[in-house]
């Protein structure tokens, strides 16, 4: 009989970080599937479903489908954010609450979807993606800035209720620009001095499987030529 391979979902998998953890876990020996609000072509080939995370009853239904197939997960990671830059005057309540949604609410909604399941099934890895702005807001990131705030809250009180009973929370605060398609387009920064999905979810790696007598809450990560 085949030993059933250990679960990892990935929630948020676009074609830059979402990728690289994708790859990272497949290559570790994990089945791995990630949700997306609207899965990008670039991800060919990937397990990768549509699923609103705001939405509760499409991630329970999502989680208990892929529960009765390969068990609870052992590593579940939120990546999905809304960047809204814009000053207070320019930014909708509708921006700003979407930003929110996006952020902060589909944590909620997965944490609370997915950590009870990992409990009963002796535990796992929950890591969440911050940024900058999750420490400090600044001029035209009230909506971004309030909405990582938020997930960063919601993180450290994930891991005092959860960590005894062995799920293991970690908040990740990227401090820069991910070096992606979209981001050169955006951006006149060299590429050297972003910081590369593939390292990142090596980081990410290595805090899922840390001993549990030696376990980080809260880590940033910021290339050598950034500023802080």
């Amino acid at each position: 009989m085949t030993e059933r391979r250990p679960l990892a979902i990935v929630a948020g998998a676009g074609p830059g970080l979402g990728a690289s953890l994708m790859h990272r876990f497949e290559a570790g020996g994990y089945d791995v599937v990630g949700f997306s609000r609207t899965p990008s072509v670039k991800m060919a080939g990937m397990d990768v479903r549509a699923i609103d995370l705001t939405d509760p009853g499409q991630v329970q239904g999502a989680l208990n489908a892929l529960i009765k197939e390969h068990g609870a997960p052992k590593i579940v990671v939120h990546n999905p954010a809304r960047l809204v830059i814009s000053g207070l005057e320019q930014t909708t309540i509708a921006d700003f609450e979407g930003c929110w949604r996006a952020t902060a609410l589909s944590a909620a909604v997965l944490a609370q979807a997915v950590i009870p399941q990992m409990v009963r099934a002796g535990g796992g890895a929950f890591i969440v993606s911050g940024a900058t702005a999750s420490l400090r807001g600044g001029a035209r990131f009230a909506a971004f800035a309030s909405a990582k705030f938020a997930l960063r809250g919601l993180t450290q009180s994930l891991a005092r209720e959860f960590q005894t009973s062995g799920v293991h929370v970690a908040h990740v605060i990227l401090d820069g620009i991910i070096d992606t398609d979209a981001s050169r387009a955006l951006h006149t920064l060299d590429p050297a001095r972003m910081l590369q999905a593939g390292h990142i979810a090596e980081t990410y790696w290595q805090i899922a499987h840390q001993p549990s007598s030696a376990w980080s809450h809260e880590i940033d990560l910021r290339p050598s030529s950034e500023i802080f």
